[in-house]
């Protein structure tokens, strides 16, 4: 039936020492009772594992959890567009091939069990050191809540950039201010079922979400000359909940919440189909919920054409007239409503064209780009591919850690971290696009993205929050709650995405400093690109936090706005990853904000963004980190000078407005910088909604459990420093001890008589002979420990010489390890 492993078999003569081993000691404990012969030898096995599709991903899922057949594992998986043909052809080959796994007699996690016409379990093969997609193996495919409907499609866009810069819509003062008629008055033409809302929650997913038959929610042409647009969301990163056709050429379109809540409404991304070209047709959104936007401002909508794309090569592109963002005159009591409305005319008949708040980036986008980075030869010797853990409804977090081979120990410990994430609001592409500039950079043969490398150790996140992205939410997971306030978590079932992050974070602060923890965010409120950091109280680093966004000012003068930052710890934001990572000691702890529109400043003003716009911030990013690193300090005092300067006139504005009068001579530098700062609600701001109800309960029960182990947990063992400085204090005690012996028995005579020396010397060894006999001290021995500590400073003389090629590291204050010519020791951290 398999000739392939038929062949290896034959060729297998000789027995294997370790299957007889294990083939004793699964008989031992009762896992195995078949014949030595049907037990598949360990080279077959390795066949078959290496080559079964159901396990080319699932050695980087999670903790532990590499090759257990899971109901995960048993669902579809993905074959998505960016796989050539014949790889397909080889997966299917693969496919029909594999041997299938079913276990549910097999207790043992290391346990794999192949079909054979018969049951032959065996141990599976140890996870490789390294674990990373195969080009032989499809992607895992998204999982849904089941309650989603999804359709059987896989959308593709091209990568594109306009010739021209795309400047801000300018009011004319005739726009049209459509009222809102609603379905009362109008025909609706699409509306999705069963959207859970506030009140539910997530129970479970699958790959392709609500079992069943898709029904088909766009209306059915009448014919021909019907002139009715089709619309459909349902697909990875959608967001459409309604559309009501309440005129020829005009909709009323109302867009899905977050899942499992009422609110955040804000991203939108839909297909349209049935185009005409010479019409102008009007779309309103009518459930907006912030009264500020920057469509206000001059923004505009983007659209996708796919025949635009096909003959043209032309992708998304900003389109609209007639742009107007207002309050919806239809009130619920309940809260506010905000309108968007503009006009637009499709550029062919009978397309297919999408509408976006902002460049579309999916979680499949993501796996094809670290696919192709898994396969590189070159970038796969230097970026390792990790599985941080599983979302809440089993998709892969990944992680991936950047940094080039180190020939010693002591150069790998030497090097600083450095931190990057993004997609926590999965609403917020721009953050993907950031991203993805900083990525294709930092893998590249650029000699300075090689000298980054040889210096830092890069942890980065690409997409926290991948559930919310496939189900085209703004700002939640599928807990309903902003993942940006629940950085303190102890919820770990319910928030893995951040609680393993944070704690990622805290086990690499145990290993080496991490120089830079920066999170990659939107804004829907603000144009440009600036960052929000945490104040330092220490006046050893004074401003030092602000030094960083000043360097990326000056790097990126046209997108990047230093006026804009703000450094101001709020209450409100503790539950934020700047604020909690600040807190563990990462003192450049920032949010970078991308606007969702464009700038504002030099060459590129009143111009919105385009995705090559925002991955040049991700190489700026990387080039500030060089400048900020350099060991000719000569740029960071320029700047912390300037710093001084800037804080000098802010405070005297502040000042003026209070109309106080007050020499700052000598005390200015005193004043606390968080009451002279305005505070960050202009951010995209989400105050925390608390924990939902089905898990409050369950904090509660953690808490108790957390205080009752604090309680009985035993006192930690002593370091050798420790314990041979309470045998030395012993020691002292003991003596003091046999002089107040010796003392009382002296005490014990009368006043004048005195006593011989040569007594008294008796009497102390009496004494400490008795002591001695009583209670034995153990010995304990008193070398000293051997130093493990990794979180050195690098030697002030490798800092003094700098040259943008390779920079060796190395550590102060640590003994030099015998380094053999022959032998080149590769460390990765």
């Amino acid at each position: 039936m398999f000739p392939a492993l038929e062949t290896e078999v034959k060729q297998e003569t000789l027995p294997d020492p370790y299957e007889d081993f294990m083939y004793h000691h699964l008989q031992y404990y009762g896992y195995f009772k078949g014949h030595r012969g049907s037990l598949p030898t360990s080279a077959t096995h390795q066949h078959v594992w290496k080559n079964n599709p159901r396990y080319l991903l699932s050695g980087s899922f999670g903790e532990r959890q590499g090759m257990i057949p899971d109901p995960l594992q048993k669902e579809k998986l993905l074959w998505p567009t960016c796989i050539s043909s014949p790889v397909h052809r080889r997966i299917e080959a693969v496919s029909r091939d594999s041997l299938m796994l079913s276990s549910p007699l097999l207790r043992s996690r290391q346990l794999l069990h192949d079909e054979f016409g018969e049951v032959n379990p065996c141990l599976r093969e140890p996870r490789d050191l390294f674990t990373f997609f195969s080009s032989s193996g499809p992607l895992q495919a998204p999982r849904w809540p089941i309650e989603c409907e999804v359709i059987k499609e896989n959308l593709h866009h091209i990568e594109w950039v306009p010739p021209q810069p795309e400047y801000f819509y300018q009011p004319t003062g005739n726009e049209k201010l459509p009222e809102i008629v609603g379905e009362e008055k109008g025909t609706v033409v699409f509306q999705l079922d069963s959207v859970p809302t506030e009140g539910s929650y997530f129970t479970s997913s699958r790959v392709g979400g609500k079992r069943g038959i898709i029904k088909e929610l766009a209306v059915t042409l009448r014919g021909p000359e019907d002139k009715t647009l089709l619309f459909e969301s349902r697909f990875e990163s959608g967001n459409l909940q309604k559309a009501v056709r309440v005129d020829t050429y005009e909709y009323e379109l109302t867009l899905r919440t977050d899942l499992y809540t009422n609110k955040h409404t804000q991203w939108f991304y839909f297909r349209v189909q049935n185009t005409r070209k010479d019409a102008t047709y009007r779309f309103t959104i009518v459930n907006l919920l912030k009264p500020k936007s920057l469509y206000t401002v001059g923004m505009k909508p983007l659209m996708y054409s796919q025949l635009d794309a096909k003959t043209h090569n032309i992708g998304w592109r900003r389109e609209g007239n007639e742009i107007r963002y207002y309050k919806n005159n239809r009130d619920d009591g309940q809260q506010a409503f905000y309108c968007l409305t503009w006009t637009i005319q499709f550029p062919h008949d009978q397309d297919t064209c999408f509408f976006a708040h902002f460049y579309p980036y999916t979680y499949t986008d993501l796996q094809c780009y670290l696919l192709s980075v898994a396969n590189n030869p070159v970038q796969s010797q230097f970026c390792k591919l990790r599985t941080l853990c599983r979302s809440l409804a089993g998709n892969t977090v990944y992680l991936l850690t950047i940094t080039n081979p180190s020939r010693t120990p002591q150069e790998a410990a030497a090097k600083k971290a450095v931190v990057l994430s993004a997609r926590v609001h999965p609403g917020e592409s721009n953050g993907s696009w950031i991203m993805k500039g900083f990525l294709d950079f930092i893998l590249s043969n650029s000699p300075d993205a090689q000298l980054l490398r040889d210096i830092f150790v890069f942890k980065v996140v690409p997409m926290l929050n991948p559930d919310g992205v496939i189900v085209g939410n703004y700002r939640c997971s599928l807990a309903g709650r902003d993942l940006n306030r629940h950085y303190k978590t102890i919820l770990k079932e319910s928030f893995p995405c951040i609680w393993y992050t944070r704690n990622m974070i805290k086990r690499l602060l145990e290993e080496r400093e991490v120089l830079l923890y920066c999170d990659f965010h939107g804004h829907s409120r603000k144009n440009n690109i600036f960052l929000y950091g945490c104040n330092n109280n220490d006046r050893k680093y004074w401003l030092h936090e602000r030094v960083f966004p000043l360097m990326l000012s000056k790097n990126a003068p046209d997108k990047f706005s230093f006026h804009s930052c703000n450094f101001k710890v709020q209450k409100c934001k503790e539950g934020t990853g700047r604020v909690v990572m600040w807190r563990m000691g990462i003192l450049n702890s920032y949010t970078m904000e991308s606007t969702f529109g464009g700038s504002t400043l030099g060459n590129k003003r009143d111009t919105h963004f385009t995705t090559e716009d925002l991955k040049s911030l991700g190489y700026h990013v990387c080039d500030t980190l060089l400048d900020f690193c350099d060991p000719d300090r000569t740029k960071f005092m320029q700047c912390l000078t300037e710093l001084k300067e800037l804080l000098q006139q802010e405070i005297h504005k502040k000042f003026n407005e209070l109309g106080q009068d007050m020499d700052l001579e000598g005390s200015w530098s005193d004043i606390c910088l968080s009451d002279i700062e305005s505070s960050t609600s202009g951010s995209d701001s989400s105050l925390s909604d608390g924990l939902p109800v089905h898990l409050l309960n369950v904090a509660d029960e953690l808490n108790q459990k957390k205080k009752m182990y604090k309680k009985k947990k035993k006192k930690p063992l002593q370091t050798r420093k420790q314990r041979n400085e309470q045998y030395q204090k012993n020691n002292l005690m003991q003596e003091l001890k046999l002089t107040e012996d010796a003392l009382s028995q002296l005490h014990g005579r009368d006043k004048g008589t005195s006593l011989d020396p040569s007594k008294m010397t008796s009497i102390l060894t009496k004494s400490k002979e008795r002591m001695q006999t009583e209670k034995p001290r153990p010995t304990v021995s008193c070398s000293p420990k051997r130093r493990t500590n990794s979180s050195q400073e690098p030697a002030a003389d490798m800092k003094s010489h700098w040259s943008r090629n390779r920079y060796p590291a190395t550590k102060r204050g640590r003994a030099a390890m015998t380094v053999y010519p022959s032998l080149h020791i590769y460390t990765y951290p």
